[in-house]
């Protein structure tokens, strides 16, 4: 039987992100060699890496081949701050492929710390418009204007993909918002979820303010499945939540629209850490395994999942994050042979 073919773009990034990615594609490699797979990796660049050789961080070769591949590894980038300066990328390709869903899954792991052992939910988080939008102007100097964009159609969106979620879990959506003050936007995506709600008479739903959230995700964070909220407050959030599993280091990412997907992990690039072969890997090889989801290659994608388990479970491998002195390359190597042995 032919082994199944995808192409794959690969984007290195900046700082630790060569590092973490090579770790995912060592652990990918592994997977070929025990499925009936066959992945074409396609090495782009992107990032504050590009800037002085191409004047953006993400050059247009970059974005054709991208949309010659069937999905997207990305590396963390450096996005420069301050008035007139470049755009994240990851900001720009959401926009440019309508990747309008941003998942972070937030579990808690063996020998990982935890906030309590029971931690199981999704921070799902709508990704095109909201404080995102980048509308900003300085109307006098000294006096700056920002636009939250939040749009009907956007809302319902994200929330039929969470409800849909959702239905595959425990059946349960919290949506998270601040229609108490911001009584216009948040009034339009808090009618656009409970509109779409009708549509799921099988899925809890509960709405709470960003402030008790943030405060709940402490206090009792197996409450939650499903969060469903707008672009900056998901992005506090989903940090939050990760916090709570153990660490940005084992948590991935995904932005999902309807023809495309790209994964990552949901970390920085970490400069100060970049080169010493030190950072954990987890949360990249992860959003492999998230990817080979998105593809519909399940078996594979379990196989990752059951071996990074299986290393955490061990508790022998860990990187500095989780209370070891193992390597980036040693967590890549740990988690490969689980897979080839696993055969």
């Amino acid at each position: 039987m032919a082994s199944k073919k995808y192409k794959i773009a690969v984007l290195p990034g900046d700082g630790v992100g060569p590092e973490v990615v090579n770790a995912a594609l060592k652990v990918l490699n592994a997977v070929q060699q025990v499925s009936n797979l066959n992945f074409e990796f396609l090495i782009g660049e992107a990032g504050l890496n590009c800037i002085e050789k191409y004047g953006t961080n993400l050059p247009s070769h970059t974005i054709d081949l991208i949309k010659e591949s069937d999905a997207c590894l990305k590396g963390p980038m450096t996005t420069p701050e301050g008035a007139g300066t470049h755009v994240s990328v990851a900001v720009q390709l959401r926009k440019m492929f309508n990747l309008y869903a941003n998942v972070r899954p937030c579990k808690s792991l063996p020998n990982v710390p935890s906030l309590k052992p029971n931690i199981d939910l999704i921070v799902l988080r709508e990704n095109t418009e909201g404080l995102y939008s980048g509308k900003e102007f300085e109307v006098v100097p000294g006096i700056g204007i920002a636009l939250r964009i939040i749009s009907r159609e956007a809302s319902e969106r994200i929330a039929r993909f969470g409800f849909n979620l959702a239905l595959k879990r425990k059946k349960h959506v919290t949506f998270i918002h601040k229609a108490n003050i911001l009584k216009i936007t948040d009034g339009i995506f808090t009618q656009s979820v409970l509109n779409v709600a009708k549509e799921f008479p099988e899925v809890q739903v509960d709405d709470m303010h960003i402030d008790a959230a943030a405060m709940q995700l402490i206090k009792k964070p197996e409450f939650f499945d499903v969060i469903v909220t707008t672009n900056l407050f998901g992005d506090i959030l989903s940090d939050e939540a990760a916090q709570i599993v153990g660490g940005l280091g084992i948590v991935p990412g995904a932005n999902i629209g309807d023809t495309y997907g790209m994964f990552e992990p949901v970390h920085g690039s970490a400069p100060k850490y970049a080169g010493q072969n030190k950072v954990n890997p987890i949360a990249t090889i992860l959003a492999s395994k998230m990817m080979l989801e998105y593809l519909k290659e399940f078996e594979a994608a379990k196989k990752i999942e059951n071996a990074v388990l299986k290393v955490l479970n061990e508790g022998k491998i860990l990187t500095y994050d989780l209370g070891g002195s193992a390597k980036t390359s040693d967590v890549a190597e740990a988690i490969s042979k689980n897979i080839l042995l696993s055969e």
